[in-house]
């Protein structure tokens, strides 16, 4: 009898062993899943989606927010995007400032941050969207600070241009991630001293910002992780980007360049 009892009770528990190892071998199924759900969401946290319109406009998706740049272009420039959670404008010209567009594609939510400058430009139907950052300024905003940095010109043919503290640069920081938004600047001392930059959007065209090499160089100097040449059309043309691309790569080879399609008419 006690054999049989001995014998009951050893069954048991290898049948109870295996249920327990069953039970965990399904339970290590399903975790993957539920990490790799994770971290696909982290990842699309993290990333930074760049989508180029033409010239000085873009859209970028910082922490899930969707960031319009300089907007012209009109309704049809955006009509297959997302309303813009904010808009950044960096100077008073009309390849930067278009009222029409901004009014088509701004909601009640949306947070306009521009220049005292082009705050004089508003009209009144967007004041409640306007917040007026100058140089040395920042806000947060959707757990995103930003901040404004000077854009000017440094060649004396060139200072009327863009005079020191009209217009903004732009630092985004979020997730850890830095980006520069140059706007319409030369190679000042306020570039050439960023540091911990991942992605940096730099203008280079003539006469009215900055030759390729001084771009070049300026880029050599803050080391941004990534740059996209951008702003590169000039009054005889377009700029020499793999120019550009070629000395940075020729000079530090770890700044990746990276040329998108700016211009889609000019092909």
């Amino acid at each position: 009898m006690k054999k049989i009892i001995l014998f009951s009770v050893i069954i048991f528990g290898l049948i109870a062993c295996k249920e327990q190892n069953k039970s965990q071998k399904d339970t290590q199924q399903i975790s993957p899943a539920v990490k790799s759900k994770t971290e696909e969401e982290q990842i699309s946290k993290d990333s930074i989606e760049v989508t180029p319109i033409s010239h000085a406009t873009f859209t970028m998706k910082l922490n899930n927010k969707l960031i319009v740049i300089d907007p012209v272009g009109g309704k049809k420039a955006f009509n297959s995007l997302e309303k813009p959670d904010i808009i950044l404008i960096t100077d008073i010209h009309g390849d930067h400032l278009n009222v029409e567009t901004v009014k088509n594609i701004v909601t009640n939510k949306t947070s306009l941050l521009v220049p005292k400058a082009v705050s004089e430009k508003v009209p009144e139907s967007l004041s409640k969207n306007v917040i007026v950052l100058n140089n040395g300024e920042e806000k947060l905003l959707s757990g995103i600070t930003i901040k404004a940095i000077p854009m000017y010109n440094l060649r004396e043919e060139a200072k009327d241009f863009h005079v020191k503290g009209r217009g903004n640069g732009y630092i985004l920081e979020a997730n850890n991630k830095r980006v520069y938004i140059s706007g319409d600047t030369e190679d000042i001392p306020e570039m050439r001293n960023l540091e911990d930059i991942d992605l940096a959007f730099v203008c280079m065209n003539l006469p009215y910002t900055m030759p390729v090499d001084a771009a070049a160089d300026a880029v050599l100097d803050f080391k941004p992780k990534k740059v996209y040449p951008y702003h590169f059309r000039g009054k005889n043309g377009f700029s020499d980007v793999e120019k550009f691309k070629n000395i940075i790569n020729t000079n530090n080879p770890k700044i990746k360049v990276e040329i998108l399609d700016w211009y889609p008419a000019k092909k």
